[in-house]
């Protein structure tokens, strides 16, 4: 709550999207808040909705219908690189490495929107966050163990200085150490202001170091409240973590 006593606007506030492939609905009127310097965590099946929705929000599929609405402007429409310079970056499913480049190309190819001098002070940021990258500078990123990519995923989308990360999926793939080594990473962005939408479908992980969180099911929000909340909820006990 603000000073006057009101309750701010939230930054990111998705209210009835809907998404198509096609003539087949993916998204059927998902409503998601997100307030600054929170992390929100967005949990479900595989084939809820969750990576539709983030791939909606950053512009990769267009929304067939609803309202996106970041920081107070409606970007329903925006293209994804005016969602970009608004202050929206994406880790993408899966990493998507450009395997023979680089890592610190990699990283460079994700601040394109900044001038020269910014992008030299976000690279130095991301080697002191992710040691490892610096140490493998210049090695291909596609030699990369996955754990060390997804950092470089991570990394390329930080340095575009975004105020909204998404994030999707970044324990995918990943040997338990590495899970937690990736999550103390992003509580590590949290605590330092960074709003988060993170997609996970492991939902203990997510929903431990989340302010919020919503579950998704085939394409709508059924269930929402605080993360340590929807932790003691029997309904997502049951479903997501086997209890």
């Amino acid at each position: 709550m603000s000073e006057d006593g009101q309750v701010p606007s939230p930054l990111l506030d998705v209210s009835d999207l809907c998404t198509h492939y096609g003539r087949i609905q993916a998204l059927h009127g998902v409503s998601v808040s997100v307030h600054r310097g929170s992390l929100v965590a967005l949990v479900g099946a595989n084939g809820a909705g969750k990576t539709t929705l983030l791939r909606t929000l950053s512009g990769v599929h267009r929304a067939t219908g609803g309202r996106i609405v970041f920081d107070g402007r409606d970007i329903t429409r925006a293209r994804a690189d005016l969602r970009v310079r608004s202050g929206i970056s994406q880790v993408p499913e899966g990493r998507q490495m450009f395997g023979p480049m680089s890592v610190e190309d990699n990283l460079n190819l994700g601040a394109y929107t900044r001038p020269i001098a910014e992008s030299r002070r976000s690279i130095g940021r991301i080697y002191a966050m992710f040691p490892v990258l610096e140490e493998r500078r210049a090695q291909p990123a596609g030699t990369l163990s996955g754990g060390q990519q997804q950092m470089l995923s991570i990394g390329r989308a930080l340095m575009s200085q975004p105020r909204l990360l998404l994030l999707d999926e970044p324990s995918m793939g990943l040997a338990p150490q590495l899970v937690a080594e990736i999550f103390s990473a992003i509580v590590a962005l949290a605590k330092g202001g960074m709003t988060i939408l993170l997609v996970e479908q492991n939902a203990q992980a997510a929903l431990s170091v989340a302010d919020f969180g919503y579950v998704i099911e085939t394409g709508k929000t059924v269930i929402s409240g605080r993360g340590r909340d929807l932790l003691q909820d029997d309904r997502v006990r049951q479903a997501y973590l086997g209890m």
